[in-house]
């Protein structure tokens, strides 16, 4: 069984070809059936993300060039697009180049954000589809499983997403600095801004319990304050809910300061120097710098989130590096268990073969051992089986490691000498 993949990311097509490529959950299980026939095509998964759309199957094709062809050509009709406005962006794999790319996106080498934890839920979901669909089988089940078990060797013994590489993901992992645990803490958002918001995810995904919308447009406040089950402030308001806010997250298009360094004092006074942590995007900045030097309150603008993210990212890139030699090896460990899947009806029918000469045996000289009643003959044949299986139990686990290494020349020698089917 053969091993191939073929994809386009977004570090080979544009984005308006990926979107045209794209498929929904609903698209996925009806390609699939499309794409399996049973035949060339034995098991196969979509996985398809803003990032990538890639097709992974097992097929029986001698011809591997036939396969690339036929999920091209699956590709083109299943979204109705032209196959010459694609092909110049797939990249195509097979056995272990295949494996290791499989690999490399679930622990997540091959992302836009190296290290980012979404790509593993969007490997599981791609294969609940395909096994929802029922075109996976023995070999993609144990590709899958075993990219998940990497991808989690990858997390736990390198550093790859110990640092945080977006503004969103910062506001968490500053966050935790300074509170140690960001349970039951208030966020309050001072603007409503994409990455505003996306950080108040984070923040309630991370612990958060409490959240409060500060807006020039009170209905864009509202519409996020029942999202997030908060409450919509009135942005004149906002000296008086600031001491209420464990942090705070500034996004507007204000041209001035709307935190001042007397606001930002006084609301500490009034939450009895509890500490605070403010976080800038806004550009021009609407956080007074002059507030980050009162103690207790940490205020960071985007030239600061910036700069440790690109620290944070150079550590990353060399934590990459220990993680691809993870990969690596883990690509050589899959291949083995796989040839020991292969070998497993081999080894199957060795044991059946060898326990039906005992039975056969049995039968012959039955005669010599009298009448004997049910009990005898049940405990007869039980120590007959457990004989062979002692017996054939050193013979299979030598096959199975010779099998595993390369070494073909001594199972065929077996089959022969016992008369087993390929």
């Amino acid at each position: 069984m053969t091993i191939v993949l073929v994809g386009l990311n977004h570090k080979t097509a544009p984005v308006e070809v990926r979107e045209r490529l794209a498929f929904t959950d609903e698209d996925c299980a009806t390609g699939l059936h499309a794409l399996v026939d049973g035949e060339s095509v034995r098991e196969g998964l979509i996985m398809s993300t803003c990032n990538r759309v890639e097709v992974l199957t097992a097929t029986s094709v001698e011809s591997v060039s036939d396969v690339f062809g036929r999920i091209t050509t699956f590709l083109s009709e299943a979204r109705n697009i032209p196959a010459d406005l694609f092909n110049s962006h797939l990249y195509k794999h097979e056995d272990d180049g295949a494996v290791r790319h499989i690999f490399r996106v679930a622990s997540s080498l091959d992302s836009m954000v190296v290290g980012e934890p979404q790509v593993l839920g969007q490997v599981r979901r791609a294969y609940a589809l395909a096994v929802e669909a029922g075109t996976t089988g023995r070999v993609l089940n144990r590709l899958v499983h075993h990219a998940l078990r990497v991808a989690k060797r990858v997390r736990s013994e390198t550093g790859i997403a110990a640092s945080a590489v977006s503004i969103s993901y910062m506001a968490v992992e500053l966050g935790r600095k300074i509170f140690g645990a960001l349970d039951g803490r208030t966020v309050l958002l001072v603007g409503a801004g994409e990455m505003a918001e996306l950080s108040a995810r984070h923040l309630i995904n991370a612990g958060a319990t409490r959240i409060l919308i500060a807006n020039r447009t009170k209905e864009t406040a509202e519409r996020l304050a029942n999202e997030f089950q908060g409450k919509a402030v009135d942005l004149s308001d906002l000296p008086k809910y600031l001491p209420e806010a464990d942090i705070v997250i500034c996004s507007t298009g204000a041209p001035d300061y709307l935190i001042t360094y007397q606001i930002a004092k006084k609301a500490l006074e009034k939450r009895r120097n509890r500490p605070s942590f403010y976080i800038d995007i806004s550009v021009p900045r609407n956080i007074d710098p002059r507030v980050g030097e009162i103690n207790n309150l940490f205020v960071f603008d985007i030239d600061d989130l910036e700069a440790v993210i690109a620290s944070n990212i150079r550590e990353r890139e060399r934590e990459a590096e220990r993680a691809e030699l993870i990969v690596e090896s883990e690509v050589m460990q899959f291949q083995q268990s796989l040839r020991t899947l292969d070998i497993g009806p081999t080894l199957g029918a060795l044991r059946q073969k060898m326990q039906q000469i005992a039975r056969s045996e049995l039968e012959r000289q039955r005669s010599r051992l009298g009448e004997l009643t049910p009990e005898q003959q049940e405990a007869i044949e039980a120590l007959l089986i457990a004989t062979v299986n002692k017996i054939s139990h050193p013979v299979i686990h030598r096959l199975r490691n010779s099998y595993s290494i390369g070494e073909d020349d001594e199972v065929q020698a077996v089959r022969d000498m016992f008369g087993l089917e390929d």
